[in-house]
């Protein structure tokens, strides 16, 4: 491990539960919690270290109660040119934590700006406390979003309210956010975490297989037409009649009681 991959380990605090969550906590507020390279390595690796492991179920991101991420190290994007954007591993790792297959919670407090939103544009679901802001002010800086904020960003929220937040790099705040679908939740300032973990625990306890399932299908509806999506959604749908948690939940559901899910 080179110092600059240590440093990333303690930049962002992993907390296993036994409920099945996973909670992934940005920590570096000196810096806002900027998305430095090694620091989004390190969220790819843990995820993908998460993909085979059972216990981890649903997994929850956040930061600092005053900032969740301002977006990507303004020193490592002044050091590169045309050549060097070109080059940049920094997509292969973004493709790598917007596969994760297991649902993935946002909670965000403070400011959620450049590639922080486009961090929680990977996310499934968000809680936002009442006091954040989302944002894509790259423009500001003579340059664009590139992970997201052009192409996900106005699946999301539209493309007026998307060419909003990027050609005028204004902030919007949570209750716009909730109102565009940005976010699913606002709560008080503060309780973010609380209530993404709440959810997260509730989508834990649900089956594991169908879950997986569930959430390729939904995010399928960006990039498939629909008569090919519904072809898929069925293929999906009857390949779970197959799974031991499939007969388990019919089980559980007929014998009034708790369903033992075996994610398999």
């Amino acid at each position: 491990m080179t110092q600059t991959d240590a440093l990333a380990d303690t930049l962002i605090l992993v907390h296993r539960r036994e409920n099945g969550v996973l909670t992934l906590t940005l920590n570096n507020p000196e810096k806002r919690n900027a998305l430095t390279t090694p620091v989004l390595s390190r969220i790819a690796g843990i995820l993908d270290s998460c993909i085979d492991d059972p216990a981890v179920r649903c997994v929850v991101i956040t930061g600092s109660p005053k900032v969740f991420a301002a977006g990507a190290d303004i020193n490592e994007l002044a050091l590169k040119d045309v050549a060097g954007a070109l080059a940049d591993v920094r997509p292969g790792i973004w493709a790598r934590i917007r596969s994760f297959p297991k649902p993935v919670v946002a909670a965000v407090e403070g400011w959620c700006l450049g590639a922080g939103n486009e961090l929680l544009l990977c996310c499934d679901l968000a809680v936002a406390g009442a006091g954040a802001r989302f944002g894509q002010p790259e423009t500001n800086l003579g340059i664009m979003p590139g992970a997201g904020g052009t192409a996900t960003l106005p699946r999301v929220v539209g493309r007026m309210a998307a060419m909003s937040m990027v050609l005028l790099g204004q902030p919007i705040d949570a209750a716009t956010a909730q109102r565009l679908g940005l976010v699913l939740e606002v709560v008080e300032e503060g309780q973010a975490l609380a209530r993404a973990e709440e959810l997260a625990a509730t989508i834990a306890a649900r089956a594991p297989v169908a879950l997986r399932q569930a959430k390729a299908m939904v995010n399928a509806a960006f990039d498939l037409p629909h008569t090919a999506h519904l072809a898929a959604e069925r293929q999906a749908f009857s390949a779970l009649f197959g799974t031991e948690d499939k007969r388990e939940g019919i089980a559980a559901f007929m014998g009034k009681r708790d369903p033992a899910w075996k994610g398999a």
